[in-house]
């Protein structure tokens, strides 16, 4: 009696331990969409993606029809971009095809029922769609930026990150623009193309980039843009902040830009300089260096500028002493000006003299030497 109900117990085991298969050993066809009962909007037509499945069953052609549609609709189904009839299923495989539904003119908001059936050589499938229509979301984007305010020089590169979202149910073309002050620009990409408008479907979310574009003397100072997406009768703004921090962009000139003037071997000459402020923010700590030629001396007068403001300039006094040894001719010298991350230079030429002392020293020795030869003639030469 023992062994009996042992016998029993692993048998019950056994039976509930054993998987039983999913299908159950079902053969048949099945039609089949995401969403069989959905919202459209009034007048336009709608597309629906059936699948085909063979659940065991030989290979075979399934022919589809919808066998029951409310007056004046007319269905179309498509494969592969063409009007089709029937789609091919192999055993345990499945196929898509797509729907498409079009109203008639003046068709009124309501429930519309419609009855698909795939019909295989021994078996058929049926499926009831439901759309309902003038029962839609209103339209409606929204465009939020990761970053709404970005700071740098007017160097930077200035690019907002921005995510710009379809919040109703139904595909818009949306158009975008941006609102920037006068001399600045922007251009928009997504995937790295550049783009002024593009189609966004129901709820959906694209990342755009919005890169800003500076004048070339931007000057320091915050900046409003206002970015706009605009479509399907709906939009959104967005609202931005670009701080220019601005930079300083430093030149060396003279008073009548003329980058020459002349020096003596040997002696200091003066240079009256002109150092610009081109940029947009002070340039500070100012300090000079001159490239020479070997044997010079330069200095200059002030050796330091404390500030120049923005397209603000100062003077500078450059003292040239050249070689005593120099030979008379043109001679280039290099004046750099340098302030934190800003600097400007220029190449001067330099004509050289000798001094005229030595032309006069010359002139003194010969008239002295004429002068003992006349005295030696007049005085001995009648003997």
């Amino acid at each position: 009696m023992v062994r009996v109900r042992l016998a029993l117990l692993m048998c019950v085991l056994i039976a509930v331990a054993t998987p039983l298969p999913a299908a159950a050993g079902f053969q048949g066809l099945r039609i089949s969409t995401p969403f069989p009962s959905q919202s459209a909007q009034l007048g336009e037509p709608i597309t629906l993606t059936l699948t085909v499945k063979n659940f065991g069953l030989p290979p075979q052609t399934v022919t589809l029809r919808v066998a029951s549609a409310p007056g004046g609709w007319k269905a179309t189904f498509l494969g592969g971009g063409r009007v089709v009839e029937s789609v091919f299923v192999d055993p345990d495989q499945e196929n898509l095809v797509t729907l498409r539904l079009e109203p008639p003119k003046g068709v009124r908001a309501g429930n519309y029922r419609f009855q698909v059936v795939a019909a295989g050589q021994n078996a058929s499938a049926t499926l009831p769609v439901t759309l309902t229509l003038g029962n839609v979301l209103p339209r409606r984007l929204s465009l939020q930026a990761e970053l709404p305010v970005l700071r740098g020089s007017p160097t930077s590169s200035f690019r907002y990150r921005l995510t710009l979202k379809n919040e109703s149910d139904q595909e818009l073309l949306v158009n975008l623009n941006a609102d920037t002050p006068r001399g600045f620009g922007m251009t928009f990409t997504t995937l790295g193309q550049e783009v002024a408008s593009l189609p966004i479907k129901g709820g959906e979310s694209k990342d755009l980039d919005a890169e800003v574009r500076l004048p070339p003397k931007a000057s320091a100072g915050n900046y409003p843009i206002t970015v706009r997406a605009v479509g399907g009768g709906t939009g959104a703004e967005l609202a931005l902040r670009l701080e220019v921090t601005g930079r300083p962009d430093l030149s060396v000139t003279t008073r009548d830009n003329r980058l020459s003037g002349n020096a003596t071997a040997g002696r200091s000459s003066p240079l009256k300089l002109v150092v610009k402020n081109n940029g947009s923010a002070p340039a500070r700590n100012v300090t000079f260096t001159a490239s020479e030629p070997t044997g010079w001396e330069v200095t200059f007068t002030p050796e330091r500028l404390d500030e120049i403001a923005a397209n603000g300039q100062s003077e500078v006094t450059a003292n040239l002493k050249p070689s005593d040894k120099a030979l008379s001719g043109d001679y280039m010298v290099t004046m750099t000006a340098s302030g934190g991350d800003a600097s400007g230079s220029a190449d001067f030429r330099i004509t050289v003299g000798r001094s005229t002392l030595w032309g006069f020293a010359g002139v003194l020795l010969i008239a002295v030497a004429l002068g003992v030869v006349t005295f030696a003639v007049n005085r001995y030469g009648r003997r």
